[in-house]
């Protein structure tokens, strides 16, 4: 969809797509998933337009969610944030190494790795140092 910006985010506390699928299943079972971040997205039209999280889990990129709204929510300490709101669906993507960062960072659809085609959703990722390797050489 053109017109959109994906967000990027690593995955603390999940091991994987399915331990994440597991405890948003737990946690959520009565609303969609929603993930609180402290700074609200300034290009939230873009994001509402179509966009992704994506999410990484151990150095690389193996699954995104479709952003269904930002919420402001206000922290017990008072302090306002906004909540993404995501869709229940975790759809795995082609994996894609990446480097640790803070907090979430803005991902062009252009950047972004492809879902994986039907019947490869449970495939292992490759290691880690293979993928870097891979995607040092332009080849991901």
């Amino acid at each position: 969809m053109a017109g959109h910006v994906n967000l990027i985010k690593l995955c603390v506390g999940a091991d994987g797509v399915e331990d994440l699928a597991r405890w948003q299943a737990q946690r959520f079972s009565d609303e969609p998933p929603f993930h609180i971040t402290r700074m609200w997205p300034k290009r939230a039209p873009e994001v509402l337009a179509g966009g992704s999280l994506y999410w990484v889990f151990r150095g690389v990129v193996l699954a995104r969610q479709r952003i269904l709204d930002l919420r402001e929510v206000t922290g017990v300490d008072g302090i306002p944030r906004c909540a993404i709101v995501m869709d229940p669906a975790l759809v795995r993507t082609e994996p894609l190494p990446r480097r640790p960062f803070q907090g979430w960072r803005y991902l062009t659809p252009a950047d972004s790795p492809r879902d994986l085609p039907a019947g490869r959703e449970r495939e292992e990722p490759l290691p880690e140092a293979l993928m870097q390797e891979l995607a040092r050489m332009g080849l991901r």
